[in-house]
């Protein structure tokens, strides 16, 4: 028999491997699957049964969104059972398909992944370098 999420949770919550303490700050988690990076139960990918994420990856120059939640198909022939099930998020118009199909999964996070969506998706963005005149000085 399988441990529940709370057993998980309250083996994991003080002692992870993937957690980070600093003075003045809360308490944060690197854990895959964290949506916001905080240590709590809703967040966790490890302890929570519908864990939710979106993240960049990099395939040589180009850098794509993922959206990554946790596995509903069974065990796989090869691989044993798969964790985490990665969805690619177009960064134009296409993306509020990826993210309903998030925001039915994990309803209670659907205004932090689309918070996080849109800053990931901003930090994509390359800057536009102004060209200076030279004829503007004189």
């Amino acid at each position: 028999m399988a441990a529940g999420p709370d057993a998980i949770w309250l083996c994991v919550r003080k002692t992870s491997a993937f957690l980070r303490k600093n003075k003045n700050m809360p308490v944060m988690n690197a854990e895959p699957g964290n949506l916001l990076g905080l240590n709590k139960q809703k967040y966790s990918g490890l302890s929570h049964k519908k864990a939710a994420d979106v993240h960049v990856t990099i395939n040589g120059k180009k850098e794509n969104i993922i959206m990554t939640a946790t596995s509903q198909r069974g065990a796989s022939k090869r691989g044993g059972k798969n964790f985490f099930a990665d969805t690619g998020v177009s960064k134009g118009g296409k993306t509020v398909k990826t993210l309903a199909r998030l925001i039915r999964f994990r309803p209670d996070l659907a205004s932090e992944a689309t918070a996080k969506y849109n800053k990931v998706k901003r930090s994509l963005k390359k800057r536009k370098v102004a060209a200076k005149s030279r004829r503007a000085g004189k």
